[in-house]
């Protein structure tokens, strides 16, 4: 592009001897008392159009060269497999495109459970390894559960899911959609006594919602991740091929 641009610049000859602009193209010639004539001012437009269009052209074709590159890099080195659809007697909503998944399962006559866990939401240094590796951490996910019983109350759980085991950080009633974003919550689930804290943990283990999960979510988002990276490039390439 700079090599067109600078055999552009050189189609312009100032002669120091005469008064006159003349240039290369012999059939082109232009004094310096006389105006530009319309169509020499088009073709000076015309130029800068096409120079434009060269650069981005150039510039589309270097974006799409290189995001196919990543997609079949990412496709040959460890491509998604096909997301899981159910875990134990929880069915598996993967939602495509979005940064988190749903699990939905009924327990019992009268409790409807859904699960929403986001992709991965953030990291702590690994416990398990004296080593400096920024990259030797522990992937931290977020889940919440909400279970009803059809009279209009929620009881929700906020929970972590670390690589290997969940932890539940509070839990409150929820009487209707319109509560209160100010509504009191509760304490911290490590502030309350050991023996209510066992007990949610029993009662969350009877609904299938134990270490099992947490390391089904860890496995389930690695594999998500990969999906939505490879999707979200394919978006860009589709957005950039457009005419």
């Amino acid at each position: 592009m700079a090599r067109l641009l600078r055999c552009l610049r050189r189609t312009v000859i100032f002669s120091s001897s005469s008064p006159s602009i003349s240039y290369r193209n012999p059939r082109i010639c232009v004094q310096s008392n006389q105006k530009p004539s319309f169509l020499t001012s088009r073709k000076f437009l015309s130029s800068g159009s096409y120079v434009s269009e060269m650069r981005r052209s150039a510039f589309e074709g270097n974006i799409l060269r290189l995001i196919r590159s990543e997609i079949q890099s990412e496709l040959d080195h460890s491509p998604p497999l096909q997301p899981e659809d159910r875990f134990g007697p929880f069915t598996v909503d993967e939602r495509p495109g979005e940064q988190w998944i749903s699990l939905r399962r009924k327990f019992g006559d009268k409790e409807d459970i859904k699960i929403e866990a986001t992709m991965f939401d953030g990291s702590v240094p690994s416990s398990k390894s004296a080593s400096s590796d920024p990259d030797d951490v522990q992937l931290h996910i977020t889940f919440i559960v909400n279970i009803s019983k059809g009279d209009g109350e929620t009881f929700e759980i906020m929970c972590s899911a670390w690589p290997d085991t969940i932890q539940i950080s509070r839990f409150f009633v929820r009487k209707s959609s319109k509560n209160s974003p100010n509504a009191y919550t509760g304490p911290e689930f490590q502030e309350m006594e050991d023996e209510l804290q066992d007990s949610l943990y029993r009662f969350l283990e009877e609904r299938c919602i134990s270490d099992d999960l947490a390391e089904f979510l860890h496995r389930y988002m690695k594999n998500k991740d990969k999906a939505e990276y490879i999707r979200w490039m394919e978006t860009v390439k589709s957005y950039v091929e457009q005419k």
